[in-house]
This record gives C-alpha cells, structure tokens and sequence, in this order.
C-alpha cells in the first residue's frame, strides 16, 4: 500500500483540524502543481517555511476524496481501479511531503518545527484513514483473494500482496472500537516522536562545549580551532571556542584532544546531552514511546515491538536478529579486552597514571595506531580534499562500475547555499535523475548522515528520482581547504551507495520503487558502496595531497590497509551494544509498563556481554535518533546485518574480477534497480549463489569466529 514513509506513523485529527484541510490551496502557492524545473525538482527559490503547512493539510484532503472516490466505483475491484489508483493518489501530499522532511532534518527553523509538531496528529490521521478505510479494504481484500486469477504480471503480483498484507499489520482487521483505540495510539506516538527529534535538537544545540582557553584545545588542527572559534562567534561568543556535537556518543576531536580534563567534558557533553532534566530531556518522551509502541503491538496480535517490526524484514523475528548478533558477540568482546589491555599499557608507557575511560579510548587508541602501524590521521587529511573525494572518487567509482556521468547543476534552486547538485546520466547520455549533497554540520540540522528523495521513480506517474545525501561534516573556516578525515570518506561512500539503490530505481509502481525496502535490507547497498573507497583503482584517482597534487602514496595506502581491522572491537562492538539495546527497549510487553529510562539501559547493556563501560554504545538512549525518530526501531541491527550481507556480496566480486563494468552492470540488474519487487533473501541468494554467512563479515573486522585474531598478512 502507497503509505507515504513521512506518514507512516499518524492518526485522528480533530474537527477543526479537518476543516483546515478542505480548504483549496491558493494557486500561488508553490507545491500547487507540480514543480516544472527538470526531473520536476523542488523550487526552493519559491517554497518560504509557511507553504508547507497548508499545502501539506491540502495534500492530506486531496488524498483522502481520492481515496473516497476508489470506494465509490461501483464495478466490481480490479487492478487498475483500485490499485493502481491508489499508487496514483495523494500527488500534492508527497510533493510537499518530500520536501518538507528533506528541509526539517536538514535546515529547520522556528516554522518548521511549529509546522511538524501541529502536523504530526493529523499525519497519524491521515494515514490511518487510509489503512483503516473498511471499503478501500474490502475492495483490496477481494483482489487479494482473486490474486493468482488476475493475469498480473509479477510486479504487479508483489504490490497487490504488499498492499494486503500492510493494510493488515497497520489493523484493518481490527474490530471498529479497536481502530478508535489504535488511532488513539498511533497520534500519540505521532506527537511523542516528533516531541523527541525537536528536544534531541535542541539537547544537541544547547550541549555543545565551550572553550574558553585556546591552550586547552591542543592537538586540534589549525583548521578545527579556527572552525571551533568561527562556531563560538556564530553564537556571540567572542573569544571562545564551541565544538559542536555530532550525534553519537564519541567525537571526531577526542582523538586528538590532549587535555585530559578538555576530552572528558567533551564526553561528559555527549553523554549527558538530553540528560539534564529540563525542557530537553528526553528520558521520559522514550520511555512512553516504548511503552505505547508495545501496546500497539499487543493491539495487533503481537507480543512485542521487535515482533511487529520484524515480521516483514530479511530477519523474520526478533529470534533471528538476536542470535545473529550473539554469535557475533562473542569474538567482538574478546577482541575489545585485547584492545583495552592495549590501550592501557601505552596509558603507562606515556607516563599516565589512571585508568582507561570512555574519553581516552579514540586519544590513545591513535598514539596505539601510529606505534603499531605509523599511520597518523592528520598524515592522511591533506589527501581528502572534499570535492576531489566526492568528483574523482565517488562519482569515479559509479562510473567505473555503472557507466554514470556526473554533470553539476548551478542553475537549480537549493534550500541552503553550501548544498550542490547534480545531474546523473547514463553511459549513453539518458537522464538518471538529480543529486543533492548537503555535506556541512549546522546547529539547526540533525545529527549522522542519510539520503533520502525529493521526488521518486515511478513509470507510473512518469517520474525519475530526485536523491539528496546529507552529512555533518565540520565546515572548514574561510579560506581554510575543504579537507576531511577517512572516515568521513567512507561516509561519502556508503551515504551515495544509498543514492544509487534510489538512482537505479526501475519500477512502474512507487510503492515497491527504488529504497522502499526492509530496513534490514537498505543498508546493504550502501554497507556495499563503501568497499570502493579503498579500491586500488578508485583510491589514488581521487587521493591527491590538496598542496601540491601529488597521489597519496603507496607506503601510506599500505598503512590504511593494515590498519582496516584495527580498533574493530571498538568499532563495531559500540553498534553491537546500540543495536542490542534497541532490541532490549523493544522486545518488552505492554504488561511490562514504563521503564525508567535509565534504569532500563544500565540492564540491556549489562545483558550484551560487551564491554559498555570502556566501550559506551554508539547512542545512549536518550540521544538515539534512529529508534526514536527515524524508523529504525527494533532495526539498528540492520546495520551489521546488512554488513554481513555487503561483506558476501564484496566477496563474490573479488572471486570475480572486482571492479569490472561487467560486474557492476550485474549487481545494478540483481540487486540495486529491483526496490522490492521480490523477495529479498532469494534476491540476495540469485546475485550471490548462496545465503549469506556470518565469516566473510568477521573477516571483514580481522577477526575469526572463535574469537583469536586475524594478523594482517597471515590470512588464518
């Protein structure tokens, strides 16, 4: 079913909210037609913050007479009356949505934010008078029944099914008093959830450190303290120095802070950030968030959360997510006591006296990589200059692979100045669709990197995608080189392996089109994507020392490699801690009642078996935007999931020639261009030639399943 993903979680709206929504949307406002800038892309130069709220209420009304209007055909339900029709409706409402979510997380304003938090009850409404609407649903029911009879093809076989099965596990088999109680639920989590971005938002603005000596930033760059100073004085700090948060629990500069005392406020910032108990607090907005998510699935016949949201992903239950990230816990924790013992022994060789915590773990894990290694980050900047990276590395790889062109676009309106686009085609010159890349951090965007669409593919509606990628980089001061470290390459990376999975979209319905995939599925194309960073190939063609335009050499490529598993138990043993406590707060029953948020955490992360006291989770609960705000509940184990899958699929590549055009062109056809039009373990199994395996996953972090270390080199 066509549920927009903004309105995936919505509800009853009151009845002058309904009233508001009749009214027509005057021509001049910008979302009234359809944009006609090429790939019909957003006209921002048009679109001021308070356009969005009546064309999104417009939108909503739209929608809803079109959906009136499936259930009045009187001739009997077919495919193309009633669901195609359905894939056609709320056109307006997808318009505004698109850009009004791509502009909230990334740019907001006082506007926008009133917006989205008045809206979110009538979004709930909204998208339960769909999926409740007992004559739409009878009319699909009888398709669904009549399916192999139909003569459909296998596209459309999939959306029909889709379309059943999510009219179900949204409730439209519950009895009338049921629905009223579930809408019930479904605006309350509407509002909570939106209550919790704009809090974590502003915990995140508010939390920032203040510097006021110089000399307590040692070890930043040149760059970094000039970046930190301009912060301070964008909010009227003369004098100072602010380092700005960035959404996980570590940050880019503790591992290059030397104060001891400076690296542990920076922490004590971050892990305390939506902790204060004041008006930013998001403890008890979590804790009820949980609790009527676990009512809901008991409302839908389920005995958790984690069951609902499982049901329809790779995984299946909870069982299998959790077993999968047991058998990786087990090496992932002897490999982090390795590390710690390591860290702590050169704690004592550099004349330290104390003992390992949270905020030395990235300072002395670095002293660690340069001794065991010589590699030292800062060595490896001056190569990564941000355009070079993203023209002569991203884009390189694409075409290496796809035969994609990248033509830049400064004749298109953009929501925030420093935002880029391009237009993407194929070898032969036919249009792919449009890119945006808003790469800089700002204390009015959310935190982490994602991609999402203006506008997606459709044969249907005759629509190519429109695809931005967001990151939270630090902007360099004026005059200061654009460069970035190599993690934030492989963000580059991974954030456009996403873009391509919308890119490549080949679909007739929007439904089933592009990125509308299981969560447990979407990160594999991007996990995927990342590998090319450190291609042979692809590396020294955009790895160019920004001073003198010398290639990055062979020695310090070879250190990189190296060093590709060190620090792996950190690493990935704080996403392991995260996604076991997602799973933790969402495996809990309705009868089990509110948790103290605190409380709640200090168990689950006990129950891991990991270290989380040296090695905190990458998201406290408090600050976890993926499971409170961004529909990764009971799914932030999609991330190594989808590594496992990305380490498979990287494995076959290099059985087969690695970077060819001709393997490309066949993971595009196999896997990238086919959204969900099939089933995704069979899907997975035809491009690989088996079912994916937790080893080449291991391999991937230097580690064997019993948990002994792979020496680079060695190849045990």
């Amino acid at each position: 079913m066509r549920l927009l993903a903004a309105t995936a979680t919505i509800l009853l709206m009151s009845t002058t909210a309904l009233a508001q929504t009749a009214a027509p949307l005057p021509a001049a406002n910008p979302f009234a037609k359809p944009s006609t800038l090429p790939f019909q892309a957003p006209p921002f130069d048009r679109i001021k913050s308070s356009d969005y709220a009546p064309a999104l209420l417009a939108g909503m009304a739209e929608q809803r007479a079109e959906i009136a209007a499936i259930t009045r055909v009187r001739s009997a339900a077919t495919f193309e009356n009633t669901i195609a029709a359905l894939e056609r409706s709320g056109r307006l409402l997808e318009r505004a949505t698109m850009a009004f979510y791509g502009v909230v997380g990334a740019n907001t304003d006082d506007t926008l934010q009133k917006t989205q938090a008045d809206l979110a009850p009538a979004f709930a409404a909204h998208a339960d008078a769909i999926a409740l609407n007992p004559a739409l649903f009878a009319r699909v029911k009888t398709l669904y029944d009549q399916r192999q009879s139909l003569g459909l093809d296998a596209e459309q076989l999939q959306v029909l099914t889709l379309t059943y099965e999510n009219m179900v596990r949204a409730g439209a088999k519950l009895s009338p008093a049921d629905k009223t109680a579930l809408s019930k639920l479904n605006a309350q989590l509407s509002t909570l959830e939106t209550a919790f971005q704009q809090k974590l938002l502003a915990a995140a603005k508010a939390g920032a450190l203040v510097v006021d000596d110089k000399a307590k930033l040692a070890g930043l760059s040149d760059a970094e303290i000039a970046a930190a100073e301009e912060a301070a004085k964008a909010r009227g700090l003369a004098g100072k120095y602010v380092i700005t948060l960035h959404n996980t629990t570590q940050q880019p500069e503790l591992a290059t802070l030397k104060d001891r005392a400076t690296r542990e406020a920076l922490f004590e910032a971050s892990w305390t950030r939506a902790e204060k108990g004041d008006a930013n607090d998001t403890r008890d907005t979590i804790a009820q968030i949980a609790l009527l998510r676990a009512q809901k699935a008991k409302l839908l016949g389920f005995a958790t959360w984690a069951d609902y949201v499982l049901q329809d992903q790779m995984a299946k239950t909870p069982k299998t997510a959790l077993g999968f990230m047991q058998r990786l816990g087990t090496p992932v924790a002897a490999e982090q006591r390795r590390e710690g013992a390591e860290l702590q022994a050169q704690i004592q060789a550099s004349g330290g006296n104390f003992q390992l915590k949270p905020w030395d773990w990235d300072y002395y894990s670095e002293q660690v990589r340069k001794a065991k290694y010589d590699l030292n980050q800062d060595e490896l900047k001056p190569y990564f200059e941000i355009n070079k990276v993203l023209t002569d590395g991203v884009f390189y790889a694409a075409n290496q692979l796809y035969g994609l062109t990248f033509t830049r676009r400064t004749d298109l309106p953009v929501y925030q100045p420093d935002v880029m686009v391009y237009e993407v085609r194929e070898e032969n010159g036919t249009p792919v669709g449009l890119m945006y890349f808003d790469f800089w951090k700002r204390d009015n965007k959310n935190g982490g990197a994602w991609m999402s669409n203006f506008v997606n593919q459709s044969k249907l509606l005759g629509t190519k995608p429109v695809i931005y990628n967001s990151c939270n980089f630090t902007k360099p001061a004026p005059g200061q080189p654009a460069l970035i470290s190599f993690d934030d390459v492989t963000t580059m990376f991974h954030e456009f392996g996403h873009a391509l999975h919308g890119l490549f979209a080949n679909q007739t319905y929007p439904s089933v089109s592009g990125t509308n995939v299981a969560r447990d599925f979407a990160e594999f194309p991007s996990q995927f994507n990342e590998h090319w960073a450190l291609d042979p190939k692809v590396l020294p063609h955009y790895a160019v020392n920004y001073k003198d335009g010398s290639v990055i050499p062979q020695a310090l490529v070879d250190k990189i490699k190296r060093a590709g598993t060190f620090n792996s138990g950190y690493s990935f043993g704080e996403a392991l801690a995260a996604a076991e406590m997602d799973m933790s707060w969402h495996s809990l029953a309705a009868a089990d009642g509110k948790q103290d948020a605190d409380a709640f955490e200090q168990k689950a992360l006990a129950a891991t078996g990991l270290d989380v006291t040296d090695v905190p989770p990458r998201y406290r609960s408090s600050y976890f935007l993926h499971i409170w705000g961004n529909g990764y509940s009971a799914g932030y184990y999609a991330y190594m999931w989808t590594k496992m899958l990305s380490a498979n699929a990287f494995n076959w590549f290099e059985q087969h020639g690695g970077m060819t055009r001709a393997n490309g062109q066949r993971f595009r056809e196999m896997v990238l261009s086919k959204g969900h039009t099939e089933d995704y373990a069979p899907m997975f199994r035809a491009f690989n030639g088996a079912d994916p395996q937790v080893a080449p996953l291991l391999k991937d972090l230097g580690l064997n399943a019993d948990g002994t270390r792979i020496e680079p080199g060695k190849g045990n």
